[in-house]
């Protein structure tokens, strides 16, 4: 039994309900975590003498909405894929919810809310890696308590999915957004947020300043959804 594999029944046992779903497959070790128990599972990573996760190297946003559902549910790249950037696909674009009421998005069942946050944290100490997901368990107004007194690097990564994703972390210092422009609507990393976005900007010569339009970007996608299952394979 390797480190990792001791570790995994170390967590199990010492965590025992504070976690989902534990998961070690192709090297790699995954917690899912409830909400409620976020801010002490990821505290007991980190202090704990047989753990030591000192690093917190990434912290990213997931939104699970449509997942899996018509374009994405293959599990090859098909050769045709490229070839949608130019025609109009045979039934509705599952992505196009312009006219959808909020209700009416679909959460796959094997996950139990839409948006999730993912870490993936660092042993310095035991050279060692995992990766922690929890669940936003409110899909209308996701949030979740900061990490910034766990690890400190979580400070930009939280207001990066904040931006991209609108999830509100409690407790952040300086929650704002850092990659979109001032006074930009919406979170562009969202699923149901336009491919081409919602407005373009150039510079007008005539007033002398850059101005905001409706985009004219013709929708259209250009590569293929794929959805590849690991576990077996290398």
């Amino acid at each position: 039994m390797n480190y990792l594999e001791k570790l995994h029944e170390y967590l199990k046992d010492g965590l025992k309900s504070r976690i989902l779903r534990s998961k070690l497959v192709l090297n790699e070790l995954t917690l899912d975590v409830p909400p409620e128990q976020w801010l002490e599972v990821c505290g007991f990573l980190r202090y704990d003498n047989a753990t030591k996760f000192e690093q917190l190297i990434d912290l990213c946003g997931v939104d699970y909405l449509a997942y899996g559902n018509s374009e994405w549910d293959v599990t090859h790249a098909t050769g045709s894929g490229f070839s949608r950037a130019v025609q109009s696909p045979a039934e509705p674009d599952p992505f196009d919810f312009e006219q959808a009421e909020a209700d009416e998005l679909v959460v796959p069942e094997q996950f139990p809310a839409r948006f999730a946050v993912v870490v993936h944290l660092l042993s310095v100490t035991k050279n060692q890696r995992i990766r922690v997901r929890t669940w936003c368990d409110n899909d209308r107004f996701p949030r979740l308590p900061s990490l910034i007194k766990v690890w400190s690097s979580a400070n930009w990564y939280e207001r990066e999915a904040f931006d991209l994703f609108g999830i509100m972390f409690e407790g952040h210092p300086d929650l704002r957004r850092l990659l979109t422009d001032y006074g930009f609507i919406g979170h562009p990393f969202r699923k149901d947020f336009p491919l081409i976005g919602q407005v373009e900007m150039r510079y007008d010569p005539e007033t002398q300043r850059v101005v905001y339009e409706p985009v004219s970007i013709e929708p259209r996608i250009l590569v293929p959804r794929v959805i590849r299952e690991h576990e077996g394979q290398h």
